[in-house]
């Protein structure tokens, strides 16, 4: 005789499975650590959780396979942050109810190459972070489902705005290249904008002096005028150095 499915029973499974990867120490030491929203490798993880990389590996593909985490490959790296808001809220409630603190991100980049530099051909740093934050505020950018999960496309909005900006949309949607994605930023483990259109950003703020390049590193220099700009086309407020 068949039994027909309980999808009461079945959704009491899946969270006390949830329940479970969450309860697990090392897990929600790892978990708790991604609440401020910044990737960290395998390594680090395993450090905050007190665990060898071997162990951490394990527990990491424990959380992956509910969906409470994700993992991007960049390089030779590859970075774990929580999966999404539905996830990060549940935690923030739970560390609520726990009353728990949660440890500061602290990056060790030198401050000059931190604050802002080139990520191969776009802008990087906490520079590059905050335009790319600013670009999804403003709703420039929109995201590709049918894509990979860090690809954008252009609003008509943001496409409106790229080409006041000088840049060359229809030439940036034809190079054999992505044309914007969100690419993990090593120094601030957030994303700034990749790309074609990354690139071409970059491009206009040299060629207008917005920001200047180090001769003899990937450093760049945020001008008076830049700071200016910055504020006027994406009210980015800038403080001086």
């Amino acid at each position: 005789m068949n039994v027909a499915a309980n999808p009461h029973q079945d959704a009491n499974l899946a969270l006390s499975r949830i329940a479970a990867a969450i309860g697990e120490p090392a897990r929600a030491r790892m978990l708790s650590s991604l609440l401020d929203g910044h990737a960290r490798t395998s390594t680090e993880l395993a450090v905050v959780a007190e665990v060898s990389p071997s162990t951490a590996s394990v527990h990491l593909n424990r959380l992956k396979d509910e969906n409470l985490i994700k993992v991007l490959a960049q390089g030779k790296h590859r970075y774990y942050s929580l999966q999404g808001t539905d996830v990060a809220a549940a935690l923030e409630a739970l560390s609520v109810l726990a009353g728990n603190p949660r440890a500061r991100f602290v990056p060790n980049t030198p401050n000059h190459l931190r604050a802002a530099r080139t990520c191969y051909d776009h802008i990087a740093g906490t520079l590059g972070v905050a335009l790319h934050d600013r670009m999804k505020v403003l709703g420039w950018l929109s995201n590709q489902p049918a894509e990979a999960d860090d690809a954008y496309n252009l609003s008509e909005k943001g496409e409106n705005a790229f080409a006041a900006l000088g840049v060359d949309v229809t030439a940036a949607r034809a190079q054999r290249r992505r044309f914007a994605f969100a690419c993990l930023d090593w120094s601030e483990r957030r994303s700034h904008l990749g790309g074609a259109i990354g690139a071409a950003l970059l491009t206009i703020a040299l060629k207008r002096k917005w920001l200047t390049q180090h001769l003899d590193s990937r450093a760049l220099r945020i001008t008076t005028h830049g700071r200016r700009e910055m504020q006027a086309r994406f009210g980015l407020k800038l403080a001086e150095p």
